[in-house]
């Protein structure tokens, strides 16, 4: 120390003591991966830290993969971390791994095949075995498997597809979407047929069908006539 920390050092004890504890501490601290050192060095250490291992005074790391530590569970991987180990599972084309992706599988998986060096899908759909058996069904293909669907205008019924049933259509009648001033003019139609028979008939001299023809007019007329008074009325009423 020079003359200035001495004299600091004679004025203020308590901030001695503290400087001193501090120094120690970064005399002492070891790197992280040392549980015991003889200095701040990677090459200082004396013992090491679970996950390392004591390699010329420098803690390496333990590749536990590579040993009993590295056992993991069926259809998974051991890979390796600082310090530790992770299991993560085998890719969905697999049957146990020694890596990641498909092409690190020990076995393909059902519904891959080994292709090259990777187990890849097997596309059912395109076999020359047909894998739906139904007439109306599709085969659609998926990772690793294939579904049937119903082809359109058919549905899944106690397993097979049957054609859906359509809403029963109604046929309309003759006259359902006739107008009513159609309405109308059909009806004076029919009547008029109907007083031309009748005026032959009396023509023959008949009384009876003269009678009927004579009220038929009548009816016709007084029809007329009423017709015309309402619309006269209604127009009177409409004009005030």
């Amino acid at each position: 120390m020079g003359q200035i920390g001495v004299r600091m050092l004679h004025r203020n004890p308590l901030q001695a003591a503290w400087l001193c504890c501090l120094l120690a501490v970064q005399v002492h601290s070891c790197p992280d991966t040392c549980g015991k050192c003889s200095g701040p060095e990677n090459d200082q250490c004396e013992e090491c830290r679970a996950g390392w291992t004591l390699h010329n005074d420098t803690c390496v790391d333990v590749d536990e993969c590579g040993t009993e530590l590295g056992i993991c569970p069926t259809n998974s991987y051991c890979f390796n971390t600082d310090g530790s180990f992770e299991c993560r599972d085998c890719d969905s084309a697999c049957v146990g791994c020694m890596g990641s992706g498909p092409a690190r599988c020990r076995k393909c998986a059902s519904g891959y095949t080994l292709t090259g060096s990777k187990c890849l899908d097997i596309d059912e759909c395109s076999d020359r075995v047909l894998a739906c058996h139904g007439l109306d069904e599709i085969c659609t293909n998926t990772e690793g498997s294939f579904r049937c669907d119903c082809a359109e205008g058919f549905i899944h019924r106690d397993g097979v597809c049957v054609k859906k049933q359509q809403p029963g259509v109604q046929v309309k009648g003759l006259f359902e979407d006739i107008q009513d001033d159609e309405v109308e003019v059909l009806q004076q139609m029919i009547f008029g047929v109907v007083l031309c028979a009748l005026a032959t008939l009396a023509a023959k001299g008949d009384l009876v069908y003269t009678s009927v023809f004579m009220g038929a007019v009548a009816a016709m007329a007084g029809y007329w006539l009423s017709d015309r008074g309402d619309r006269m009325l209604d127009s009177f009423l409409k004009g005030r």
